[in-house]
């Protein structure tokens, strides 16, 4: 045998090179993956806590997503996923959402026999699922998943979505996505899609069967199959694909896939599907791509039992049907409940008792007992009247249906020709002026003798009510008033009731209602100057309402009493034509409204503490030194006026309720502001002077912090301002409720922090009265730290 050639030799060495090159590159790019795996892995033992700011979560390699503890409220926190880096957080999972909110001291640790475990001092263990677990990761793609020891997925979140689908993620069959009850409660709403096992994906009400009655959105994709997925692609493609691989139909059109573009899915509290959109180099808000409808009282469901939905400008309103009210004022998506006593149909009753009031164009659910073809819709009408089981019925194309409550789903709808009639109950108004509900039972027969008689002395007394009114309307018009001047020059003397003007004189003196300067619920209110250069606010209500008038009444009637420097003064009125029309000082500053929160000049704090006490002064005036004690029922930054000496008065009277002599309460209907009224409106407790102290905290913090009661804009845990407040003063933190550059020592800033939580208080006897909450304000008196104020979280 020969020697082999040398190149043989040569090429053998050239293999041997290149694979050990290729080696090299092998081992360093394991390396490398090693480093990332350890990066992006989490291990048994390994925990994180609410407790420690920095160790609250675990972040996805690129920081997109994180998985850990979400603050909800002041109740404590969640664990689940959100965006991270964009605020602010937004949530895409959350595990056991509809359990109370753990405290701060929880720990969430992942157990290798356990999967994850939630512990807290005050809570039982809770594990998410999980097998033998090695390892866990949370992804870029927003999926948290559970390893076991063959690198095989035991557990995702994707296989579990609450409300929300992500990139690659899909919706299988038998799969459903729940809305969230609102914005900031995650727990589960009234809402649901469901991927059906017939491929169809469809859109109901919570707590109804899979049936087309109820549903109002589907894909109609239905009969193929139970393979059928809803997937969202990277470009932004919502799509419905089956098991081998067929498209069925694109929900939304495709985008653009790149890389600094996210996409989500959700189904929001109000029950429509949204694709949004984030770009995170351009940062901004998220973007709506896809709404599933743009009609928002398209879900069923979206009012409550009794109400149904209008459509205004594209914000769904929601109305009690006739003969009902909400059964929570303060919630206008709540149920409602009957305002009469409905007669049983036992009793002796006659169709007379009940009125019918009609709803048209109305779409709702058809849950009849009994559907009765008529030639029009005055026979259903009578039908219904006649039918003592009948308390509501819909007419369209000679079809007359009668319906018990409660009535659902119920949507006003300009295509549909569907006319409701719905019976109430007529009410008859008691000698006090007040409703009395009928309740049915047994009518008396009335003599014609006694009828008769009772009529003619009816008349003849109210003959000398007239002619006695008529008397002393004149006069009176002599002793309180002093005719002006038609040219509008006459000057309003001091110390005199307020003055009768003509609607013709109010007119020239605002310059025909031309200069516009503020404009309230029953109102608008005008500059206008006197000849002799005197300026005044001229309100104006026209088409006065039920409302209007007793609001306008109540003004004259209140302010009328009163006269102190810190109230604006009224100096007449108008009761012309069909006008009303209030005369007031002018006020040249405006409104505190417009100071805090949209003017360009900041206010000092010693500007602040003026107004304040300025304030405090006026309601004690009205609390306790006025002749009759008067609740005002809606004090708030707008209320407030400012005059040329930077001097707060309190204005608008209109829903102002006044007490008797003797008499510390009473019972009303809510009255006031959202924001600003006290939890015992919401809980029909008796009405005392305490609810002006709430407003009165509300307005202070504003005052304070220079910002709004509430405000969206800002980061989760600052826009409830009660909440916020109380955590820096719980935190030891309050330099960051002030304005840089306020000029106020801490002792200051904290005496008024701990005035405004006291007077907030949900139990209205903790609240200190006015005189000693301007004693606090003064300095007088020490004030002891106060306890959380819960009353904002219970009724909101």
């Amino acid at each position: 045998m020969g020697k082999r050639p040398k190149a043989n030799i040569s090429g053998i060495s050239l293999m041997a090179a290149v694979s050990l090159l290729l080696l090299s590159l092998n081992i360093a790019f394991l390396l490398q993956s090693v480093v990332s795996q350890r990066n992006s892995t989490i291990f048994p033992g390994s925990s994180i806590s609410p407790a420690t700011p920095n160790s609250s979560y675990w972040l996805s390699p690129s920081g997109i997503y994180a998985f850990g503890f979400i603050p909800r409220g002041s109740d404590g926190y969640s664990v689940g996923i959100f965006v991270a880096g964009i605020p602010p957080k937004t949530v895409v999972w959350m595990a056991n959402r509809d359990d109370p909110p753990v405290p701060a001291n929880s720990t969430l640790s992942l157990s290798a026999s356990g999967g994850l475990l939630l512990q807290s001092t005050q809570s039982k263990g809770i594990a998410i699922p999980g097998q033998t677990t090695v390892s866990a990761s949370m992804l870029d793609s927003g999926n948290f998943v559970l390893y076991n020891s063959q690198q095989n997925i035991i557990w995702q979140s994707f296989d579990r979505p609450t409300d929300t689908i992500l990139e690659g993620q899909h919706l299988s069959a038998g799969q459903e996505l729940y809305s969230g009850a609102s914005d900031k409660n995650p727990s589960t709403g009234i809402f649901r899609i469901k991927m059906q096992d017939d491929g169809n994906l469809v859109m109901y009400p919570i707590n109804t069967p899979d049936s087309a009655t109820y549903a109002y959105w589907a894909s109609n994709t239905g009969g193929k199959g139970n393979t059928v997925k809803l997937n969202l692609a990277d470009n932004g493609l919502l799509y419905l694909m089956n098991g081998t691989g067929q498209y069925l139909t694109n929900i939304t059109k495709e985008g653009h896939a790149v890389s600094n573009i996210l996409y989500r899915a959700r189904f929001d509290p109000d029950g429509i599907f949204r694709l949004y959109s984030y770009n995170i180099t351009k940062k901004g808000d998220w973007s709506t791509v896809y709404a599933s409808t743009n009609d928002r009282c398209n879900p069923k469901g979206v009012c409550g039992l009794n109400a149904f939905c209008i459509n205004n400008d594209q914000i769904p309103d929601c109305q009690c049907l006739p003969g009902f009210d909400f059964v929570r004022v303060d919630n206008k998506t709540s149920d409602c409940e009957r305002s009469f006593t409905a007669p049983s149909c036992k009793a002796a009753d006659k169709p007379s008792d009940y009125n019918i009031s009609v709803v048209n164009n109305i779409a709702l659910e058809d849950i009849s007992y009994a559907v009765v073809t008529l030639e029009n819709s005055d026979e259903c009408e009578k039908e219904c009247m006649q039918d003592c089981n009948c308390e509501a019925a819909t007419y369209e194309g000679r079809s007359c249906v009668k319906q018990r409550f409660p009535i659902r789903y119920s949507r006003r709808d300009l295509n549909s020709p569907k006319i409701l009639f719905v019976k109430v109950g007529q009410e008859v108004m008691s000698n006090a002026g007040e409703p009395v509900r009928p309740e049915g039972g047994r009518k008396e027969k009335i003599r014609v003798d006694v009828l008769v008689i009772s009529l003619a002395l009816t008349g003849l007394t109210a003959a000398a009510i007239i002619i006695c009114s008529i008397f002393f309307y004149n006069n009176r018009r002599v002793w309180l008033y002093k005719t002006v001047p038609a040219d509008g020059s006459g000057r309003i003397i001091d110390d005199v009731a307020p003055r009768l003007f003509t609607y013709d004189e109010m007119a020239e003196i605002t310059g025909d209602f031309h200069e516009e300067i503020g404009r309230g619920a029953f109102g608008v209110v005008y500059k206008g100057t006197m000849q002799n250069g005197q300026e005044v606010a001229v309100k104006r209500l026209d088409g006065v309402s039920v409302d209007g008038e007793r609001e306008f009444q109540n003004e004259i009637k209140t302010i009328g009493r009163t006269h102190h420097r810190n109230l604006v003064r009224l100096l007449g009125f108008s009761l012309d034509r069909s006008n009303r029309l209030l005369v007031y000082e002018y006020m040249s500053n405006g409104s505190l409204a417009n100071l805090l929160f949209a003017s360009e000049k900041v206010l000092f704090w010693e500007d602040k503490m003026r107004i304040v006490r300025n304030v405090a002064r006026g309601l004690l005036y009205l609390h306790e030194e006025c002749e009759t004690q008067i609740i005002h029922c809606d004090i708030k930054p707008a209320n407030i006026l400012i005059d040329e000496n930077r001097c707060a008065k309190i204005s608008d009277f209109g829903l102002s309720k006044l007490l008797k002599p003797n008499q510390t309460n009473t019972f009303t209907n809510i009255r006031g502001t959202r924001g600003y009224v006290a939890p015992e409106w919401h809980k029909n407790l008796p009405v005392t002077t305490k609810v002006d102290v709430y407003s009165f905290g509300v307005v202070l913090l504003e005052i304070i912090c220079s910002r709004r009661n509430m405000d969206q804009s800002l980061p989760e845990e600052e826009i409830i301002l009660e909440q916020w407040v109380y955590d820096c003063f719980q935190a030891g933190e309050l330099q960051r409720l002030i304005v840089e550059g306020d000029g106020v020592e801490r002792r200051q800033l904290e005496r008024m922090v701990k005035v405004a939580i006291w007077c907030t208080l949900e139990e209205p006897s903790l609240r200190p009265n006015m005189r000693k909450v301007l004693l606090m304000l003064e300095g007088t008196v020490e004030i002891s730290d106060p306890p959380s104020p819960t009353s904002f979280i219970s009724c909101i």
